[in-house]
């Protein structure tokens, strides 16, 4: 049976979401670039950030992270199976995404009361996920199914059901995706350019996550 915690408007998770509404989400070829994304990110605000696990290292920079970061929310992505998932909890992880619904990793993640959010797209995904015990539901690619106009859409026979969508999701259109019922959205590429992660261009990202929480406030 799901664990009703996740399930209550004011549960610890979901309070979190509302309150900062936007999530880092940290994919590097390198462990230090990873490091200095995740840095850049909080100095310009941000609090909740998700490091892949398909990140060189990411096991030992999520523990790395939270000692660093003590204010922020530290979790992780791409978790694909069980052992992932005890492996990340073993380091510190305070939240999973992963890119499916699997029912073991859901009610495991529920039974140890850490927030888990599956990746879903259809209806028919996100319901199951959600029936599984999920404590809301990644929305991927959410820009694939019409963006914006699909989490508007989704929100009449769904709208009990925490959405955040991702792969789509820009500093621009943002708040077009919380106005429409999004209880929060994750951001990528367009928070952290490829080209500004490349020159180490950490004061450009600092900014950008700056743009980004006042364009959501």
């Amino acid at each position: 049976m799901p664990n009703d915690q996740f399930h209550l408007p004011d549960s610890p998770w979901l309070t979190l979401l509302k309150k900062h509404r936007a999530i880092a989400v940290i994919r590097a070829q390198k462990k230090d670039l990873a490091r200095q994304m995740a840095l850049a990110a909080a100095s310009g605000g941000m609090q909740l950030i998700e490091i892949t696990w398909n990140t060189p290292q990411a096991e030992e920079l999520i523990a790395q992270l939270r000692v660093e970061l003590p204010k922020c929310i530290i979790g992780t992505g791409t978790l694909l199976n069980l052992e992932q998932m005890h492996r990340a909890i073993n380091v510190g992880a305070q939240f999973f995404f992963t890119p499916h619904v699997e029912k073991t990793i859901i009610q495991a993640a529920v039974n140890l009361k850490v927030p888990v959010i599956p990746g879903a797209l259809t209806p028919t995904e996100i319901v199951t996920a959600w029936t599984y015990g999920a404590s809301c539901v990644k929305v991927f690619p959410v820009q694939a199914c019409g963006g914006v106009g699909y989490i508007k859409s989704l929100q009449a026979p769904l709208g009990q059901i925490p959405l955040i969508p991702t792969g789509g999701v820009t500093i621009e259109n943002a708040s077009d995706f919380l106005r429409a019922g999004a209880i929060a959205i994750g951001l990528s590429s367009e928070l952290f350019p490829k080209q500004s992660v490349i020159s180490e261009d950490w004061d450009l990202i600092t900014r950008q996550a700056e743009r980004l929480i006042e364009k959501i406030k």
